[in-house]
C-alpha cells in the first residue's frame, strides 16, 4: 500500500481533475439510482391509479413524476458524457506526469547509475509499466470512491422510509464491495504480479532480439529464440486465463450477492407496506436495490487489477530510487577563465571493478590546440570522454578546465562547453532536421543548412525528396556510414562549443571514407581546443601534440614527427600494425 500512497502523491498536481473525473462518475451513478427508484415508484403508483378507476386516475398527477424520469435520464447521458471526457483527460495528464516524472529520474542516472539494468527493461517500465498505472486511477481510485460515497448515500436514502431497508442495504453493498474484490485480489494478485514480470521479460528479449538480429541469424539461434518467446506467450495465457476465472467468480458473486439483497429488501419490505409505508414503495426499493449493486460490480475486477499495478509501481519505483551515482552541484556555475584542460594524478574506477580505468594520469591541453590522444582499446580514452562529461566521478586527483575543478560544475552546464563526434552518436528514428534540432532547439533553417554544408552534407540532403524532413531510420538506418556521422559533424557545428571532444569518430569507417570524414572534420576544429581519442593514425599530423595512453597514463607525449622518430617509440609500434593504404594516407 505504500507505493499506492505514494503513487496517488504523485499524482496530486492533478487531484482536481482526479476528483472532478470521480464526481460526474457518482453524479452518473445516483441519476441512475433515481431513475430507476422513481421510475419503479411511478409505474406501481400509476397501476394502483388505474386500479382505482377513472375518478382516481384522473386526479393522479402524471408529468411530475415523468418530467423526474426525464430529468434523471438527460443528467445521466450528460454526466457519463462529462465523465468520459474528464477521466480520459485526467488519464493522459497522468501518464504524461508519471513518464515526465520518471524520465527526470532516469536521467541523472545515466550511465553510471544504470549500468545494471538493459535498454529493454528500461523502456518496458517507461512505457508498459506507467501503462498499467494507468489502470490505478480508472480501475482502483474511481470505482471505490464512488462505490463508498454511492453507497452511504443510497442507504441513507432508503433510511429515509425505513430505517431497516436502509441499514440491510448497506450491509449488503458492504460485504459485496469489501469482501467479493478482497477475495478477487488474494485469489489475483500472484497472476497479475507475474504477468507484470514475464511481460517485463518478454519485451526485454524481444528488444535485444531486434538488436542482435544479424548475429542470431548467423548463429542458427532464431529458432530456440522463438521457442522462448513462444514459452513465455504461454505463461501470459495461462495467467490471463487464471485471472478471467477470478473476474468470474467475481462476476458470479456480486450477481448472487445483488439477486439476495434483492430478496432480503423485498422480505423486509412487504411487512412494512402492510403497515401502511405504500404499496408504491415496494418496487421503488425493489429497482432500487438493482441500481445501487451498479455502484459495486466493479470493484472486484479492480482488486483483480491491483496485483498488476502494485507490481509495476514497485519496478518504478525500484529505478526512480536509485542513488545519483556521485552527487550534483547546485547553484550557479562557475565561470571558467577559458576553454583549457589539466589534469594532475587523476584516478578513476568504474563501479565493480577491479582495477582502476585511468591511473594517476596527468595531461594538459592548452586553450586553441589541438591534442590527439592515442591507445589501444582498454587504455582509458574513452574513460576521458566519461570524465570530462561527469558521466563518471573520479576518485582521486585533479581535473580543471579553465582552472575550475570539474566537480564544482552543475554537470549539464559543464557540457555546454564541450560538443561531441563519436563512433555511437546516436540518430534517432525521426528526420534530419530532428535530429539537428537536437544540439540547438531554436536553430532556424538557414543555421541548419549552412551547418550541413560545414559537413559537405548538403547537396546529400538537398537531393533527397523530402529534404530535411526526410526520416533518417533507427539509429540512421537510411544513411551510410560515412553520412550518418556527416550529420554528428552538423550537430556539433550547431552546439557551437568551445571545446571538440572527438571519440573514435572513423571507427568501422574504411580508409577512403575514413580520409574524407577528417576532412570534413578539419572546418569544424577551426578555432575550438580539440581533443581526438583514437586508436588510428589518420589525422595524427594536424595534431600540435600526441599523448600515448597505456593502462590509464600518459606513456609518451610529443609531436608527430618526434614520436615517429623514435626507433622503439610506441607510435612505431602503431603504424606496424597499419595498412600501407593507411600509412600513405597519413
Amino acid at each position: 500500500m505504500r507505493d499506492l500512497w505514494r503513487l496517488l502523491k504523485l499524482f496530486a498536481p492533478y487531484r482536481w481533475w482526479m476528483l472532478g473525473g470521480a464526481l460526474l462518475a457518482l453524479l452518473t451513478m445516483l441519476s441512475n439510482f433515481g431513475l430507476m427508484t422513481l421510475s419503479g415508484w411511478f409505474l406501481a403508483s400509476a397501476a394502483l391509479a388505474g386500479l382505482g378507476g377513472y375518478a382516481t386516475l384522473n386526479l393522479y398527477n402524471f408529468f411530475l413524476p415523468a418530467a423526474g424520469v426525464r430529468g434523471f435520464a438527460t443528467i445521466r447521458v450528460l454526466s457519463r458524457w462529462l465523465e468520459r471526457i474528464v477521466t480520459h483527460e485526467a488519464t493522459f495528464r497522468l501518464l504524461a506526469q508519471l513518464r515526465t516524472w520518471f524520465y527526470t529520474r532516469l536521467e541523472p542516472l545515466a550511465p553510471a547509475g544504470l549500468r545494471g539494468l538493459r535498454s529493454g527493461d528500461l523502456l518496458a517500465r517507461l512505457v508498459a509499466d506507467i501503462d498499467t498505472l494507468n489502470n490505478f486511477y480508472l480501475r482502483v481510485f474511481t470505482p471505490f470512491l464512488v462505490a463508498g460515497l454511492a453507497s452511504v448515500i443510497m442507504a441513507a436514502f432508503f433510511a429515509l422510509y425505513a430505517w431497516q431497508l436502509g441499514l440491510a442495504l448497506l450491509l449488503f453493498l458492504l460485504v459485496s464491495g469489501l469482501g467479493l474484490p478482497v477475495l478477487s485480489e488474494r485469489l489475483g494478485a500472484r497472476a497479475g504480479a507475474e504477468m507484470t514480470q514475464i511481460q517485463a521479460e518478454m519485451r526485454v528479449q524481444i528488444v535485444d532480439t531486434l538488436q542482435g538480429m544479424g548475429e542470431l541469424l548467423v548463429a542458427n539461434a532464431g529458432p530456440r529464440l522463438q521457442g522462448e518467446l513462444a514459452e513465455k506467450n504461454a505463461q501470459i495465457i495461462a495467467r490471463q486465463g487464471h485471472l478471467a476465472g477470478v473476474a468470474g467468480i467475481g462476476s458470479a458473486g456480486m450477481s448472487f450477492m445483488g439477486n439476495l439483497a434483492l430478496w432480503v429488501i423485498l422480505l423486509l419490505g412487504i411487512p412494512l407496506v402492510q403497515h401502511g409505508i405504500g404499496r408504491a414503495m415496494l418496487p421503488m426499493f425493489a429497482l432500487g436495490t438493482m441500481a445501487a449493486f451498479e455502484a459495486i460490480v466493479a470493484l472486484p475486477l479492480a482488486f483483480q487489477f491491483l496485483g498488476q499495478t502494485r507490481a509495476a509501481a514497485r519496478r518504478i519505483f525500484a529505478v526512480a530510487d536509485l542513488p545519483a551515482p556521485f552527487p550534483d552541484v547546485a547553484g550557479p556555475a562557475p565561470q571558467p577563465a577559458g576553454p583549457d584542460l589539466e589534469m594532475r594524478d587523476l584516478r578513476l574506477r568504474y563501479p565493480d571493478a577491479q582495477t582502476d580505468a585511468l591511473r594517476g594520469l596527468s595531461l594538459r591541453v592548452p586553450e586553441g590546440s589541438r591534442t590527439a590522444i592515442l591507445g589501444a582499446t582498454g587504455a582509458g580514452k574513452s574513460s576521458i570522454v566519461n570524465l570530462l562529461l561527469r558521466f563518471y566521478d573520479y576518485q582521486g586527483g585533479s581535473a580543471r578546465l579553465g582552472g575550475v575543478e570539474l566537480r564544482d560544475f552543475p554537470a549539464d552546464d559543464l557540457r555546454r562547453y564541450f560538443a561531441v563526434v563519436s563512433q555511437r552518436s546516436y540518430l534517432f528514428h525521426s528526420t534530419i532536421r530532428d535530429n539537428l534540432l537536437l544540439a540547438k532547439g531554436d536553430a532556424d533553417e538557414e543555421e541548419l543548412w549552412a551547418a550541413l554544408a560545414a559537413a559537405q552534407l548538403d547537396e546529400f540532403v538537398r537531393s533527397l525528396p523530402q529534404g530535411l524532413d526526410n526520416i533518417v531510420g533507427e539509429g540512421g538506418v537510411n544513411l551510410s556510414g560515412g553520412q550518418a556521422r556527416r550529420v554528428a559533424i552538423a550537430r556539433a557545428f550547431l552546439k557551437d562549443s568551445p571545446i571538440l571532444l572527438l571519440d573514435e569518430p572513423t571507427e568501422g569507417l574504411d580508409v577512403i571514407t575514413e580520409a574524407h570524414f577528417l576532412d570534413a572534420l578539419k572546418a569544424l576544429m577551426k578555432g575550438r581546443t580539440v581533443i581526438y581519442i583514437t586508436h588510428r593514425l589518420l589525422g595524427l599530423k594536424d595534431m600540435d601534440q600526441i599523448l600515448i595512453l597505456d593502462g590509464g597514463q600518459v606513456v609518451e607525449a610529443g609531436t608527430y614527427a618526434e614520436l615517429i622518430a623514435r626507433p622503439d617509440g610506441r607510435l612505431r609500434h602503431f603504424a606496424s600494425f597499419r595498412t600501407a593504404a593507411e600509412l600513405s594516407a597519413t
